[in-house]
């Protein structure tokens, strides 16, 4: 089983490296740089599932992928936030109209934006998305160059108290933020595979939870962003490593999104979740 690993999936990450973890699947654990790279890697048959956030499948479905679903974390409120400088006059999301703010476009930073414009009766054409990419985010914040900053895990925790930083938003007000485990129906897991993997995922996950300072330890060994283990500890701490498999709450979630990006323009189509893209008029 070819098990793809990127960065910021914590779970996948810490799989690669938890002893024992997914031996009766014969793993290889395939490294890639970010969780808009999955279905590309996923089409190509580099690797058989992945994790991400919950926007890249969707994206993947509009595509035309055809996306099978395999397991689900549980919510996780504490890994995403939107944050100004201090100095700011950006007092709430209703101020960020006009406004650049930098993010992962494509990724859980793009629905936890149109989200929380919603609120606010303002969408995502609004603002001006700058793209991330491998630049400086937190500088960029900090040096005028863009207004606001979605941020995740591990540089969030690190952020929160600066007092050069306010926050004016939180994922858990907004969006569930789950992790989705997924692939294509053209790999053709098996539903034992797929029940093998969800068990696998869930088993891993509690080993963690009950062992934070391990999981930090490995973490801060193989991470070279100089995030140290005890700030490592706090993002293991934070999260619910619980997962469970796919069931009708969790897809109507991923639609309710794809719905919300569609609105908002991000497609041009609307997506229907486990079924074929609905055509314009």
């Amino acid at each position: 089983m070819r098990i793809g690993v990127h960065p910021n999936n914590l779970h996948l990450r810490l799989a690669r490296v938890w002893p024992g973890a997914f031996a009766g699947l014969d793993p290889i654990f395939v490294p890639y740089g970010e969780g808009r790279d999955t279905a590309s890697l996923l089409e190509s048959g580099a690797i058989h599932f992945g994790g991400t956030g919950s926007t890249p499948p969707i994206e993947a479905d509009a595509r035309g992928l055809h996306i099978e679903y395999v397991a689900a974390s549980a919510p996780r409120p504490a890994n995403g936030a939107i944050f100004v400088r201090a100095d700011s006059d950006i007092g709430s999301v209703a101020d960020l109209a006009g406004r650049k703010i930098s993010l992962i476009d494509g990724s859980f930073h793009t629905y936890l934006l149109a989200r929380s414009l919603e609120g606010e009766d303002l969408a995502l054409g609004d603002v001006e998305r700058i793209e991330s990419g491998t630049r400086d985010s937190l500088t960029e914040l900090l040096e005028g160059r863009v207004d606001a900053w979605v941020a995740m895990s591990p540089r969030l925790e690190k952020a929160i108290g600066r007092p050069d930083l306010r926050l004016i938003v939180r994922c858990g007000a907004t969006i569930p933020n789950r992790s989705l485990f997924w692939s294509l129906a053209r790999i053709g897991l098996s539903p034992s595979e797929i029940a093998g993997i969800a068990s696998e995922l869930a088993r891993v996950g509690g080993q963690i939870a009950a062992d934070p300072v391990r999981a930090a330890h490995l973490l801060a060994e193989n991470d070279h962003s100089g995030t140290d283990a005890e700030a490592w500890e706090r993002v293991v701490r934070s999260r619910d490593l619980s997962v469970v498999p796919i069931d009708g709450a969790v897809l109507a979630e991923q639609q309710e999104e794809a719905d919300t990006l569609f609105r908002h323009g991000h497609f041009d189509r609307t997506v229907a979740i486990g079924g074929p893209l609905e055509a314009t008029e």
